[in-house]
């Protein structure tokens, strides 16, 4: 009997032993498994941007930056994006000065006076074209760029002199601080310093000063040809047209220029990269009258010279 109790006492403690190892099991299980649960790294969450933005400069540019701010603030509502003109000279000076964000040109910042160009950072987002505008019932579309410049310089003063109606050419520019304006210049007039005429700081006003003026000339960005309003000029027979200027034949064009102090901020930054994505320098883009920087077919260097990509 004795035996028999002994031999009952070991198989209860062996089974007990079997009982608390499969229960030392499981709980060593499950640490490992809370172990590897808490090591396994968790998918980094998208850090939801805030924050504002001023951003001034190029009139030519405030349609297309205008745009995509809109559509960069409908995906990020949190932030708040403010887009004001004022001519190139205005937006370079503001970025220097660090009272806006981006400055906007249609110009190199080397080509102003006054500014630090060593302390911008260049991010060039877009082409664009420019030309000439009239208004519509002057009687000519296209000007030899020779009689151009006589136009600018108040050498011609009527359009019947160049086949057109008998109106006296009012001519419509822009301030001084304009990039619009240098462009200009510098490719269709060939330097030449325009006569006096009407001075908007805004192309939009321009643009409503042709319309309504008889006998007015002025110039925009491709940008602003949206309706029949006004009438882009073509240039020694060359239309301009998107095509000509990717291909090097219409001579009036420009980088457009978003400027930052020093390297773009977080918010700035992320802004900037969305003017260089797919979504707006495919669609966007060509909707605002622009051209991709990525479908030029020559490229101009800070002295304006231009040579085949």
């Amino acid at each position: 009997m004795k035996r028999l109790k002994h031999l009952s006492l070991l198989t209860l403690l062996s089974a007990l032993m079997i009982i608390m190892a499969a229960c030392g099991s499981g709980t060593s299980n499950e640490k490992s498994e809370g172990n590897a649960s808490k090591e396994t790294p968790k998918t980094e969450e998208k850090q939801e941007l805030s924050g504002s933005l001023v951003i001034s400069g190029s009139s030519a540019m405030q349609p297309l930056v205008a745009a995509a701010a809109e559509e960069f603030m409908a995906e990020n509502p949190k932030v708040d994006i403010q887009v004001n003109a004022g001519g190139s000279g205005t937006g370079l000076s503001q970025v220097a000065e660090g009272s806006v964000q981006i400055g906007n040109s249609d110009v190199f910042a080397e080509e102003k006076e006054g500014i630090p160009a060593e302390e911008l950072v260049d991010h060039k987002v877009a082409v664009v074209g420019m030309t000439a505008a009239v208004n519509p019932k002057v009687g000519i579309k296209d000007i030899k760029k020779d009689d151009l410049i006589k136009v600018f310089t108040g050498k011609i003063t009527n359009w019947k002199e160049l086949g057109g109606e008998d109106q006296k050419i009012v001519l419509v520019n822009r301030p001084d601080s304009s990039g619009t304006r240098a462009i200009f210049n510098k490719f269709a007039l060939d330097g030449a310093t325009p006569a006096e005429g009407i001075t908007e700081d805004s192309s939009n006003t321009v643009k409503k000063i042709i319309s309504e003026t008889e006998g007015a000339i002025g110039y925009l960005a491709f940008s602003y040809f949206t309706d029949d309003s006004v009438t882009p000029l073509a240039i020694d027979g060359v239309e301009a047209k998107a095509e000509n200027v990717q291909s090097g034949k219409f001579p009036v064009w420009a980088y457009q220029h978003s400027y930052t102090k020093g390297e773009p901020t977080e918010l700035a930054k992320a802004f900037l990269d969305y003017l260089m994505s797919d979504e707006v320098q495919t669609t966007l883009l060509k909707e605002q009258g622009y051209l991709p920087v990525t479908k030029m077919k020559v490229e101009r260097d800070v002295e304006g010279k231009q040579k085949n990509i």
